[in-house]
């Protein structure tokens, strides 16, 4: 496969923009070789500036429920820019939008939205922080909830101790307030609460782990939290920016039948435009300014283009009754599928799906939290990820990601993903060492 545009262009973007990228995954790190630059995309399919076809099972890293350029969202934005594309002042659409997540998320009584899911979770922590007056959180080793200092925080030399920082230029008082306990293990979140009595302001958690591969929660893991937290009087944070309208039409909070006190949203409420939000019980959000003391503001929060997208989306969302259903029988056949590709080839393995979301592990444990997702076999991710985009399908770019499906792929694409993957794991394969 040529890729000359693509690697023209990665080579001229990093003479303008740091690494070459606006998100450092993008860049093809974990697999090796150089990013494909994208012309366009339509449906379940993505197209590159040299002229490959993918089906693509990123979009976008999640927002996309509906598959790429969606003609309602597409209608909508078109409209919306017309009228304008900023206002810096409120609009009936904020609401709108603000009405629909309610109704299908009853934990939220009251929002406040953001531009990125970043800002959405690094508000929250503020507003728990504010609203109990204590300073540390609780977060878990291999969830992500953006790129705030808070969250930048590794674990330290055992899981009880501060936290030290991830990144250069995270202070190290910050880290102080951040104590990250491994995903799964209640008995550590006790222990912390135990440790720190009084002091923990929220418990932080992604419900199903996406960002070091796609980890669900164990029975009974969730509930455990909502008690001790319940108990404590910390606040339990739902990170639903990837989950939410993903992988029910409540959340994973409806899934799990766990009714965490702030949820933070993104992706798909704005319908692959930039979009947060975060929410909760009316007592918990009145602490917010104007009308409470914790400060929160965004010139671009409420963007009316984002808002139209949203609306769009999630209006399709609360009216096709048998959507979630649709896509969770898909993405059952896609992840079984797959596993009977790695089982032919007795590749040690884990595949796993929740709605629309999927992943798969080159592991021969089950994968529980991040020490045991690090495990995997990730340079046969990349002979893998490099075959499959060899043949038309577009995976992430790192083992320790998840896949999703949306409502414009079809069985079609399921079946050819799955002979890719055939004639992919057999290459690759081959090529170990």
């Amino acid at each position: 496969m040529k890729l000359e545009r693509s690697i023209a262009d990665f080579a001229r973007a990093r003479a303008v923009i740091a690494g070459g990228v606006n998100s450092s995954v993008r860049a093809f790190k974990a697999v090796g070789g150089s990013p494909i630059f994208v012309r366009g995309a339509a449906g379940a399919t993505i197209c590159d500036v040299d002229g490959h076809e993918y089906i693509d099972y990123v979009l976008s890293w999640g927002p996309l429920l509906l598959g790429h350029a969606h003609p309602a969202v597409t209608k909508a934005v078109c409209a919306a820019a017309a009228r304008g594309s900023s206002f810096g002042a409120p609009t009936e659409a904020e609401t709108e939008l603000a009405e629909l997540i309610c109704a299908m998320m009853p934990s939220i009584e009251r929002l406040r939205f953001t531009s990125s899911g970043t800002e959405a979770t690094m508000s929250a922590v503020r507003l728990a922080r504010g609203y109990t007056r204590r300073e540390k959180i609780i977060k878990f080793a291999g969830c992500y909830h953006g790129a705030a200092d808070p969250f930048l925080i590794a674990a330290g030399s055992s899981a009880l101790t501060l936290g030290v920082p991830s990144s250069p230029g995270v202070p190290r008082a910050t880290a102080a307030d951040t104590i990250v306990v491994p995903f799964n293990d209640a008995g550590s979140v006790d222990a912390a609460f135990d440790a720190n009595a009084g002091e923990i302001a929220a418990v932080v958690v992604e419900p199903y782990a996406g960002n070091m591969g796609l980890v669900k929660p164990a029975p009974g893991f969730l509930a455990r939290l909502r008690e001790r937290c319940t108990r404590e009087r910390a606040l339990l944070v739902f990170d639903e920016v990837m989950t939410g309208f993903r992988v029910a039409r409540g959340g994973a909070q409806a899934r799990e039948s766990v009714t965490p006190d702030l949820t933070v949203l993104g992706k798909v409420i704005g319908g692959g435009l930039p979009v947060g939000a975060f929410g909760g019980r009316e007592e918990i959000m009145a602490y917010l300014s104007p009308d409470g003391p914790v400060f929160h503001a965004g010139t671009l929060s409420g963007n009316p283009l984002a808002m139209a997208a949203g609306i769009a989306t999630l209006k399709i969302v609360r009216d096709d009754a048998t959507l979630f259903e649709r896509l969770e029988v898909l993405t059952s056949l896609l992840a079984g599928g797959l596993a009977e590709v790695f089982k032919k080839y007795a590749v040690p393995h884990q595949t796993v799906f929740a709605g629309s979301m999927f992943g798969f592990f080159f592991n021969a444990e089950p994968v529980v939290d991040l020490e045991s997702a690090v495990k995997s076999d990730a340079a046969l991710y990349a002979k893998y990820f490099h075959a499959m985009l060899e043949r038309g399908v577009a995976l992430a770019p790192s083992q320790y990601e998840t896949a999703f499906v949306s409502s414009a792929h079809t069985t079609r694409d399921v079946e050819r993903t799955l002979a890719a993957a055939d004639a992919a794991l057999a290459e690759s394969v081959a090529a170990a060492p």
